[in-house]
């Protein structure tokens, strides 16, 4: 006689994994959601004074002046956009195999925004400040952290297989993203892009929140696909 002792730690499994799948369901929905929220607020900062170029100069530089916190508000919103989809990750697909490294590195991506919002930079021609000076350094790590940290865990979604629809898209974006961060690295240097260089810091900005977005969405049918699994 088969013994069914053996059967029995499955409804717990299943029950956890039900949990996780509702916590990063509603995650992924606060993302998107979210997404809007800072595109909105990024507009807002964008129009009123003193009317910073969004073409040579750089998003950062809409936190300094008169009505700078709409941009604080946002690096705030950046930080826990990141955080919210790492969230959901690891609640969903952490055990499955995705990229720890990954996940990592798109936590200093977070993390980096969040700490944006503590030290404004310096605009061009000013004296170089010592919160300007971190502001650089945070923004450096954050921008090398979500661009290979996403294209990290693109390539693990392969592994997780309610994720393998994404892997073709998220690669995409990713590889995108670290083209749009080569060109802006390379805009002190190279005449032709000296004064682009803020929209070309835009470009790579949005390429990192469409993936969160892309993966986001993804994330918020997990519940449904898994019902039709069982």
């Amino acid at each position: 006689m088969q013994s069914t002792s053996e059967d029995t730690p499955a409804p717990a499994i299943s029950a956890i994994s039900a949990i996780g799948q509702r916590h990063a369901a509603l995650l992924a929905r606060l993302t998107i959601a979210g997404t809007l929220l800072y595109v909105v607020l990024d507009v807002i900062a964008q129009v009123l004074p003193p009317h910073y170029s969004p073409i040579s100069q750089a998003e950062s530089d809409l936190a300094v002046g008169p009505y700078g916190y709409v941009m604080t508000i946002n690096f705030v919103i950046r930080g826990l956009l990141g955080l919210a989809v790492l969230w959901a990750l690891v609640e969903s697909a952490a055990k499955e195999g995705v990229s720890r490294f990954g996940l990592i590195t798109v936590g200093i991506w977070s993390v980096g925004a969040l700490l944006l919002a503590l030290f404004p930079t310096d605009l061009a021609g000013q004296t170089p400040t010592l919160h300007g000076i971190l502001h650089l350094t945070i923004a450096l790590l954050a921008f090398l952290g979500g661009a290979i940290g996403e294209l990290l865990l693109s390539l693990s979604f392969g592994r997780v297989q309610w994720l393998r629809s994404l892997k073709r898209l998220g690669v995409v974006i990713s590889v995108l993203a670290i083209i749009a961060l080569l060109l802006l690295g390379s805009a002190a240097r190279v005449h032709a892009l000296q004064n682009v260089g803020g929209l070309i810091e835009r470009l790579f900005i949005g390429l990192v929140l469409l993936w969160m977005l892309v993966v986001a969405l993804g994330i918020s049918t997990l519940r449904a696909r898994t019902a039709l699994r069982i």
